[in-house]
């Protein structure tokens, strides 16, 4: 049996709705043809993608490790269906937080200066590779470990790391912080795509509580609202503004790599000349490749991924 876009679609459908009367009525169907349609995937594939057996419907470990193929595979085929892609072919350069810090203005500028008929669209989205995995960019500025396979990444900088404080915390009347003194209070973790777990403490000296959140925005709040505290980079203070957040160097945690990473194989024609600028704006501002720590400056963003 031939599988088509349909059965990708409407296993997305499914995937995304944790139910398959809801899918079913957002694809305009009825339920037991879409049940055929993911029964007949499921065939072809010779596996299991959804759980059935209870009463909220989960995906299968194949199921999850396919669903980020069949995105990739459903995006590609919508972006070769855009008519506006046959005049020009957007790069599409997704980020978690903060992208290139204070450098992604003059990225983004000496781009549309040096490329004016390919657009650079700037896509921040909550997942662990930015959309990368799923087709939704083409390249991604990610920082920390990058452990998926079939991608390429290059070291561009690295981040010193900063510590994120309510303005009202003990801590904002020091210039500088340590992990010791951060350990006396609740930190927030972004677990989605942030680089900062209790692993980045000593085992005999790490938090008592933390409190998890799944975006920036989350994390932020939850920092301006006094009731953690969190451990970001150097680019996040120019990137997030905000009036009741502090930062502060966080003197004995080790510095965050950022890497520009695609997906093997064929891609978008313009992502080395993107690899190439970027190094240029990093290598022509007057600094070094470490990105410098900010003291007190209204600004955050939120960070904080498993390792």
């Amino acid at each position: 049996m031939t599988i088509g876009l349909r059965h990708l679609r409407a296993f997305l459908a499914i995937a995304e709705a944790g139910n398959v009367t809801r899918a079913a009525a957002g694809l305009h169907l009825s339920q037991p043809a879409l049940s055929r349609t993911l029964r007949q995937l499921e065939d072809r594939l010779g596996t299991r993608l959804v759980d059935r057996s209870t009463h909220h419907l989960e995906l299968t470990a194949e199921g999850r490790a396919f669903r980020d193929k069949a995105l990739a595979a459903v995006a590609a085929v919508d972006a070769a269906l855009d008519p506006a892609g046959l005049r020009s072919r957007p790069l599409r350069l997704g980020h978690t937080w903060a992208a290139l810090g204070d450098r992604t203005v003059t990225l983004l500028r000496r781009w549309d200066e040096t490329h004016p008929r390919t657009p650079l669209h700037l896509l921040r989205i909550d997942d662990p590779t930015a959309g990368l995995t799923q087709g939704r960019v083409d390249a991604a500025l990610l920082r920390g470990t990058v452990a998926v396979d079939g991608l390429h990444t290059e070291l561009l900088l690295s981040e010193e790391r900063v510590a994120v404080l309510p303005a009202d915390s003990p801590l904002a009347g020091l210039p500088r912080v340590t992990l010791a003194d951060l350990a006396a209070y609740p930190v927030a973790l972004n677990t989605v795509s942030g680089t900062t777990t209790l692993g980045l403490w000593p085992v005999a000296a790490r938090p008592a509580a933390t409190i998890e959140v799944t975006n920036t925005d989350e994390w932020l709040m939850t920092i301006a609202a006094g009731r953690a505290i969190g451990v970001s980079t150097s680019a996040t203070p120019s990137s997030h503004m905000h009036p009741s957040l502090v930062h502060r160097p966080l003197v004995d945690a080790p510095p965050v790599p950022v890497f520009l990473t695609w997906r093997r194989g064929p891609g978008h024609p313009a992502v080395p000349d993107l690899l190439a600028l970027a190094r240029e704006v990093l290598a022509g501002d007057g600094r070094d490749s470490v990105s410098r720590p900010l003291g007190r400056t209204a600004g955050a963003m939120g960070e904080d991924r498993p390792r």
